[in-house]
């Protein structure tokens, strides 16, 4: 491999981190908007293992600002990311993917304050990803919801 290919790798390397990122960081803050630009035209999304939906980004991107209302915090980690770049019309690196774990606490809105309970899952993903003409775009993420854990936090000490 050459430098100047060598080079190329390692920035869309970084191009498909920032991507992943980003998707953390939109469904995180509820940035919808957001959210939706990650993906291509046709870009779906599968959450029915974490007990949503699947469909396209748009219609999945309504379901999770409806249904993540009842969290008042989201903190997505994403870790453990293995990347893979793939063939596409006899052309390298025009697709990847991306297996990656995820950690994700989330505190219960409720009118408690700090002693709402949270609700911690963790899984895995699977992210396609295409090569077009603005970047690197999601056309596809399945969520494999692996365990969660709702508790209640202890009352604080006196």
């Amino acid at each position: 491999m050459t430098q100047r290919a060598e080079l190329a790798t390692v920035m869309d390397r970084l191009a498909v981190d920032e991507l992943i990122t980003a998707y953390a960081v939109a469904v995180d803050d509820g940035d919808w908007t957001a959210y939706r630009g990650l993906f291509t035209a046709d870009g779906r999304a599968d959450y029915r293992s974490a007990g949503g939906i699947e469909g396209g980004a748009g219609q999945v991107a309504g379901w999770l600002a409806e249904s993540l209302t009842l969290f008042a915090m989201r903190q997505h980690l994403i870790v453990n990311r293995r990347l893979r770049f793939d063939v596409l019309e006899h052309d390298t690196g025009d697709t990847a993917s991306v297996r990656a774990d995820y950690l994700n606490p989330m505190r219960v809105a409720a009118d408690g304050g700090p002693t709402a309970p949270d609700l911690v899952c963790g899984g895995r993903y699977a992210f396609a990803l295409l090569r077009t003409s603005q970047g690197w775009r999601l056309s596809e993420v399945v969520v494999e919801e692996k365990w969660r854990r709702l508790r209640a936090e202890s009352a604080p000490a006196s």
